[in-house]
């Protein structure tokens, strides 16, 4: 068990999305001493910068979510960008930490490292059954490698490094970005603009036909928290809240939450993704006592408040 108040913390994309809820969370259990690197300062793609930010700040702990992610239209886009990237960081991120005896790193990975016809629910025991969702496939690998080195460096090493696999976020400070944000800010801001515009109909991507599983953002930071407090073993962890629900019925849920009344229209020539993804997080309980607690409804509800406020604060 880790008492924070005397530990040092580093939190890579601190700034983020994410990354602001852990901070929160690890506030709130009495951490006091938290460094958020900034890209400015540090570039972690390189392994010199990630060198001197263990020397600025030499941390008991470091919890590594920086990441270059989005939804699956820039996937399509930036494949190489986010392969190298992401690859990159994680690597000498726990190369570094290893050379300074860091003694915790917590690395997050994703969900797209699975295959992508896993069975559902997904195990963590099923992630190299197959390969991944191809549109996911450089995004996903690059950070499945980083499983991959830190089951190696705990073997050789005996490293205290920890994976984890959250499953999608959604929450208030989600990027609600059009050409990178993940599917249910995309819907979000779709249908409250075509409110606004006075549109009778919005074109939603691919068939509606794939299934998908939401974990509040607090949610996670939980967990991730958790899990950086109480676990220490080699396997990956999922992180999910246990609902799958099609994208149809998920567009017909914000649709209904936002007052849209116009039509759904979806555009089969665009890619469906992973047909499914639903997590068996049962291991997480077992480890680290997390289940997650937010009703889905309630979250986005809370997401499009959000969203809302921006909007009207945007246009006075």
């Amino acid at each position: 068990m880790t008492d924070w108040q005397d530990k040092k913390v580093i939190v890579t994309g601190g700034g983020g999305f994410l990354g602001r809820r852990v901070v929160e969370e690890l506030t709130d259990r009495g951490c006091t001493d938290i460094f958020v690197p900034r890209s400015a300062d540090y570039d972690l793609r390189d392994a010199s910068d990630v060198r001197k930010m263990l020397q600025d700040f030499p941390p008991d702990q470091i919890i590594h979510l920086a990441a270059n992610v989005g939804g699956i239209g820039a996937n399509r886009e930036h494949p190489g960008e986010y392969f190298f990237d992401n690859a990159a960081m994680g690597i000498h991120m726990i190369e570094e930490a290893r050379k300074v005896d860091v003694p915790k790193t917590v690395v997050v990975g994703t969900i797209c490292s699975y295959p992508k016809y896993a069975p559902v629910p997904f195990n963590e025991d099923a992630l190299w059954e197959g390969y991944p969702e191809e549109t996911n496939a450089p995004y996903g690998l690059a950070k499945k490698m980083l499983l991959v080195q830190a089951q190696a460096y705990r073997q050789q090493y005996g490293m205290n490094v920890i994976y984890l696999m959250p499953v999608n976020l959604y929450g208030p400070g989600d990027n609600f970005d059009p050409e990178s944000s993940h599917v249910i800010p995309a819907l979000i801001r779709k249908f409250i603009d075509a409110t606004k515009q006075k549109q009778s109909s919005v074109e939603i991507w691919g068939t509606g036909t794939p299934t998908r599983e939401f974990l509040y953002v607090d949610d996670a930071a939980r967990a991730i928290t958790l899990a950086a407090e109480k676990f220490d073993g080699e396997e990956p962890v999922n992180l999910g809240a246990g609902r799958e629900i099609s994208i149809l019925d998920l567009a017909n849920l914000i649709k209904d939450l936002t007052g849209f009344e116009g039509e759904l229209r979806f555009d089969p020539t665009k890619p469906d993704g992973q047909p499914r993804r639903l997590l068996d997080s049962s291991r997480a309980t077992e480890l680290f006592g997390f289940t997650a607690e937010t009703d889905f409804e309630t979250g986005l509800k809370q997401t499009i408040e959000w969203w809302e406020s921006q909007v009207a604060a945007a246009t006075g």
